[in-house]
């Protein structure tokens, strides 16, 4: 059996490693996989990086689509996309999540056909002005599996009449946390920072709903510049919020951003 996994964002990068650790294992030798990097992010800090810290299963393909409008990127992952698939011919479409390369995929495993699994399906916000919410429907209408993290991803399957090839398989990022969390070069990562286990607080900001809202990024950063004088605050800038705190120029004093 050859699955195609398609990926091109940087959680998916996360979720796909701990899935295709598992797929790769010479336990499930009758499987074949391929992995297709759509270009969605294309950054170094933002897509290279994972897969080599993560010693992520290499892209036999990249279609370097880069950025653009949704309408733009969704249409050149799915021209890019036709052509592999009509070379590899995958049993099985993999996608996760809910970007421009799910949903793109989603549409082109429609149209081939091929059959096409969601890995996050039933993930819902109800807030359809986000086009995360939108490629989320659309992709879970038209798979033929449908792998749901929790108990009410489910639930929100079953409502929409969605439930006949949905499983409860866990969350992949939970997994991806646990088998990480315990990787041998965690201890050189934190103490090359010159910190350790509980002295600090990693987060990150960069939904547009948070970081192109002026008031709303002032309030974020002004509580961790606050937070910062009892704990230090680790920062790994995303370009999007690096690029919205330069516009409204903003202080990052007391956070330590890591690049």
């Amino acid at each position: 059996m050859k699955i195609l996994t398609v990926v091109g964002a940087r959680p998916q990068f996360i979720k796909a490693a701990t899935v295709s650790r598992i797929l790769t294992n010479d336990k499930y030798n009758e499987i074949s996989e391929v992995v297709v990097h759509t270009g969605q992010h294309y950054d170094h800090n933002m897509s290279q990086s994972f897969f080599t810290e993560l010693n992520m299963t290499v892209p036999k393909y990249n279609l370097k689509v880069g950025s653009g409008t949704h309408g733009q990127q969704t249409g050149a992952i799915m021209c890019g996309l036709e052509g592999v698939i009509e070379s590899e011919c995958p049993d099985w479409i993999l996608v996760y999540g809910d970007t421009n390369s799910t949903v793109a995929a989603a549409l082109v495993a429609a149209k081939k056909p091929c059959r096409l699994a969601h890995v996050e399906a039933g993930m819902r916000s109800y807030l359809r002005a986000h086009a995360e919410e939108v490629n989320r429907i659309v992709t879970d209408r038209l798979s033929d599996l449908l792998f749901c993290p929790t108990v009410s991803s489910k639930n929100n399957l079953i409502a929409e009449g969605l439930d006949n090839n949905a499983i409860i398989t866990g969350d992949v990022m939970y997994d991806s946390f646990l088998y990480y969390g315990n990787a041998e070069n965690y201890n050189s990562i934190i103490q090359s920072y010159g910190l350790s286990t509980g002295n600090y607080l990693l987060v990150t900001i960069h939904r547009a709903e948070n970081v192109d809202d002026k008031e709303r990024l002032n309030i974020i950063l002004s509580a961790l510049r606050s937070i910062s004088r009892e704990i230090e605050i680790i920062l790994p800038l995303h370009p999007r919020t690096r690029k919205m705190i330069e516009k409204f120029q903003f202080s990052l004093e007391g956070i330590r951003v890591v690049v």
